[in-house]
C-alpha cells in the first residue's frame, strides 16, 4: 500500500478517533520503557553518560519494535502511524477546559487545566486560563502534530527490504518527545541525567518548529481570514523570546494571528518567573480565543499534511523522475 495512503487514513483516525483515555497509547509504553531504564541507569554517577544511554536505548528500542510492527501489517503500520498525532486530542483538551469555563465553575476548570500544563493553576483567573490553553495549544502544534509529521515523511524515503521507515521515525520522535517531558528538566535530579535527551528534543523540533511557525500557521491564519500578516510580523519578531529554542516559533505565529500577547507573570511549583512577552497585547483574553486558537490548530495540522505530501512528490520528482503513478 502507497505511503501517502496509509498516512491519509493515519491522519483521518487522528480526527475521528483522537486519544480516548480508556486507550491504552503507545506513548504510555514508551513512558514505562523509560521509567525502568532510568530506575536501572540513574544509580551510577556519571549522569551524564548514563542519561545519554537512556536516550539511545529509548530510542533505538522503539524504532526497531516500530520497524517490525511496520513489518508485520499495513494495517498496523497505520493504527500506529495514527497514534503519532495529536491534533483532536489536542483540540479535545481545550475544549474540556474551556467547557467549564463557560459553565462558570473556576476551581474545576484550574482542577482540568492542571492536567494540561505543568505551571501552578490555583491562583488563576479566567484570563490566564485562556491563556495558559493557547500557549499550550500552539507549542504542542509542532510536538504533537507538525513533528511527528515531518519525520514520517522524511522516514518515507528510506526502507528496508521494502518496509518503510516512517513509522521508525515518527515513533522514534514521539520517543525524543516523551524523553524530554519526563527527563529534560533543569533541576537538581536531572540536569545531569536529561542533558542527552533535552538536547535530543531540541535538535528534532529544529526544522518543524521554523515550518510550523513561518509557513504552516500563517498560511492557516491567511485561510481562516485571521491577522496572517501579525502572524509572520510577531513571528520574525518575537520567535527567540521564549527560554526553549522551538517554542517560541509556533507561540509568535499563533499570537500574531489571534492578535494576544503570550508570557508575562507565570508560576511554575510556587515560584513565580516573568517570562518573555511573545506578540501585542491589542486586547484581552476571551474564552472565543479557545475558539479560533482550535481552528487554527485543525487548518495548521491539514496544511501541514499538503505541504509535506507536496515536498515529498518533488523529492521524488527529483530522485526518481515523474512517476505520479506511484502517489495516488
Amino acid at each position: 500500500m502507497n505511503f501517502l495512503l496509509k498516512y491519509s487514513v493515519a491522519y483521518i483516525m487522528d480526527l475521528i478517533i483522537g486519544d480516548p483515555y480508556w486507550f491504552p497509547h503507545p506513548v504510555r509504553f514508551i513512558g514505562k520503557l523509560i521509567t525502568l531504564l532510568e530506575k536501572l541507569l540513574y544509580r551510577f554517577s556519571c549522569k551524564k553518560i548514563t542519561g545519554g544511554v537512556l536516550a539511545i536505548l529509548t530510542i533505538g528500542i522503539t524504532f526497531l519494535v516500530s520497524f517490525y510492527l511496520a513489518k508485520l501489517s499495513p494495517m498496523l503500520e497505520i493504527f500506529f502511524l495514527y497514534t503519532t498525532l495529536a491534533t483532536k486530542s489536542l483540540a479535545d483538551e481545550g475544549f474540556r477546559v474551556c467547557k467549564v469555563l463557560v459553565e462558570g465553575d473556576m476551581e474545576k476548570a484550574k482542577k482540568e487545566l492542571a492536567y494540561l500544563v505543568s505551571r501552578d493553576t490555583n491562583n488563576m483567573d479566567v484570563t490566564q486560563i485562556v491563556r495558559s490553553i493557547l500557549e499550550t495549544i500552539s507549542e504542542n502544534t509542532v510536538d504533537g502534530v507538525i513533528a511527528p509529521m515531518f519525520f514520517a515523511f522524511m522516514g518515507s524515503f528510506f526502507n528496508v527490504e521494502g518496509i518503510s521507515f516512517a513509522l521508525p521515525f515518527a515513533m522514534g520522535y514521539k520517543a525524543i518527545n516523551t524523553l524530554d517531558s519526563m527527563v529534560g528538566y533543569k533541576n537538581d535530579k536531572y540536569i545531569d541525567f536529561g542533558m542527552v535527551s533535552a538536547k535530543i528534543d531540541d535538535m528534532a523540533n529544529f526544522i518543524p518548529a521554523r515550518i510550523a511557525g513561518g509557513f504552516i500557521i500563517p498560511i492557516g491564519a491567511f485561510l481562516l481570514r485571521m491577522d496572517y500578516k501579525s502572524a509572520w510580523r510577531i513571528f520574525f519578531r518575537d520567535r527567540l523570546n521564549h527560554s526553549s529554542p522551538n517554542s517560541g516559533h509556533s507561540e509568535a505565529a499563533f499570537a500574531g494571528a489571534l492578535g494576544v500577547q503570550f508570557g508575562g507573570r507565570t508560576s511554575y511549583f510556587g515560584k513565580w518567573y516573568d517570562k518573555p512577552t511573545i506578540g501585542d497585547k491589542l486586547r484581552h483574553f476571551s474564552i472565543q480565543d479557545v475558539e479560533k486558537g482550535i481552528k487554527l490548530l485543525y487548518m495548521s495540522s491539514w496544511i501541514g499534511l499538503v505541504i509535506f505530501v507536496i515536498l515529498l512528490n518533488l523529492m521524488g520528482v527529483m530522485i526518481n523522475g515523474f512517476t505520479w503513478w506511484k502517489y495516488i
